[in-house]
């Protein structure tokens, strides 16, 4: 049997890379760059001189060598040697120094007045649906691991390191590394993010700590399409039914059936962006029919699953149209 905390990596297994670009920018003071938002992960790790960082909405964030900061959904966000300067955009640096489609090649420049240096170094990451939808929409939007904390010692930086060094050189895999060093980073990211919180307030992560409630997750985690029942999910924490769903509620902040119809409707969201057909999404989700499983995802989502998938494409059309 696993111990207990290692039931956050049967969590943290949905997050998959699709896919990675990275970036490699030589900025020095004066500088200021603004981004409108990216669809996806970002990871940066800074050498040189500090700089400042402001996601929309929040206080600014001084960004030390070696930190390692992450924008989980990808906010706008503000990078600069000093806040005062007028940011220009991202997008009109990626217009002049892009080689090829974004997803195809990393992106490499130099801007900035004549002052000390600052090397920032990226990665994006496509993050699945069903991750995106379960975990990251549950983080804040910025992530800020200092160099001193990050767990292990160095590791977090060396990985992304030898990430953004290997996508610039371009060897031969290199595309299929980047998404899965990005992967791992992105893992060690969330298990250090959730590991140094005394008082989780995450429901899921209070649930993965009790060895009874874990298991039960574990098993919706691993056959979310399977026909649960509140007493099958009871049985797999070896619990009475009315202890269990209790107890359930109280940690994770949900019913069990409620947590199950949360996963189930993110994995549809998944392979609904994946272009799968809907009847063939309704059944590995569970479901009897396409319309019984239509009602529901609505009723999750706001959306039909129809639209949302349209959404999806014109999403990814709107992207790829920019490179």
């Amino acid at each position: 049997m696993k111990q207990t905390g290692d039931h956050l990596s049967d969590v943290l297994a949905i997050c998959r890379a699709e896919r990675a670009v990275t970036a490699s920018f030589c900025l020095r003071a004066p500088w200021a760059l603004v981004s409108e938002g990216v669809p996806g992960t970002m990871i940066r790790i800074a050498r040189g001189q500090p700089y400042w960082l402001r996601v929309q909405g929040r206080a600014p964030v001084r960004v030390m060598p070696g930190d390692l900061v992450v924008l989980p959904l990808g906010h706008p966000h503000v990078i600069a040697s000093d806040l005062a300067q007028t940011p220009i955009p991202f997008a009109r640096m990626i217009e002049r120094f892009a080689r090829g489609a974004r997803d195809e090649n990393p992106l490499t420049f130099e801007y900035g007045g004549p002052g000390v240096q600052t090397r920032i170094d990226s990665v994006l990451l496509w993050i699945s649906a069903h991750c995106r939808h379960t975990i990251l929409n549950l983080l804040p939007p910025l992530l800020h691991i200092p160099a001193a904390k990050a767990a292990p010692p160095a590791m977090l930086s060396d990985m992304l390191q030898a990430l953004i060094e290997d996508s610039l050189a371009q060897r031969p895999g290199w595309r299929l590394a980047g998404a899965r060093l990005g992967e791992l980073v992105m893992v060690h990211v969330l298990s250090n993010h959730f590991s140094a919180e005394e008082k989780p307030e995450q429901g899921w992560v209070r649930g993965l700590a009790d060895a009874r409630i874990s298991r039960a997750m574990a098993a919706i985690h691993g056959r979310p399409s399977h026909n649960w029942t509140l007493q099958a999910l009871a049985g797999e924490a070896a619990m009475s039914r009315s202890r269990f769903a209790q107890e359930f509620k109280t940690l994770v902040g949900e019913s069990p059936m409620a947590y199950l119809l949360q996963q189930r409707m993110a994995h549809a969201a998944q392979q609904l962006e994946s272009g799968l057909p809907l009847v063939q999404i309704a059944e590995e989700c569970g479901y009897e029919s396409e319309r019984v499983f239509a009602r529901a995802f609505k009723r999750w989502c706001g959306l039909p699953p129809r639209a949302y998938q349209r959404n999806a494409r014109a999403l990814r059309k709107e992207f790829d149209a920019l490179k």
